[in-house]
């Protein structure tokens, strides 16, 4: 198991960097780098809570990340995800960060989360998003 924080590491593993570019992607906006990182049929897994937004719930392949990541904005005002630490173990990478959202109204907050993500072939076959649901709701629906 390796544990590492959010700064560069010279050694770090494949699947280790696979996800931070991932993250980088995702900063960026750069839907088309996020998708390289992502197997075709990719479970991008989010708590079925968050399914009254049409948020919640498994989203299948490509086509299902794009749909979500096009979706999430007609909910939230911005997001930017932090990630602070990062722990590998096997074919897992399990990362502990901080989400910025700012709802519609224009209000921001910190929220906690923990991303489990699961690797096959050099890219990520699952990503399963865990955070505290209540107090998301709270937010966007402020």
């Amino acid at each position: 198991m390796t544990i590492t924080t959010c700064g560069p590491c010279p050694t770090q593993s494949a699947n280790l960097a696979l996800i931070r570019r991932a993250y980088d992607a995702f900063r960026t906006r750069d839907v088309g780098a996020l998708l390289e990182a992502l197997a075709p049929d990719v479970e991008w897994v989010h708590p079925d809570s968050m399914s009254d937004y049409d948020l919640g719930g498994t989203k299948h392949g490509h086509a299902g990340v794009k749909a979500f990541l096009a979706h999430a904005p007609t909910v939230v005002g911005g997001m930017l995800l932090e990630p602070l630490e990062f722990v590998e173990s096997g074919d897992r990478v399990v990362v502990f960060g901080v989400r910025h959202v700012t709802s519609v109204s224009g209000r921001t907050e910190q929220l906690s989360f923990v991303h489990s993500w699961t690797l096959r072939d050099g890219r990520a076959a699952r990503m399963e998003d865990v955070f505290d649901t209540a107090a998301f709701k709270r937010l966007i629906e402020r």
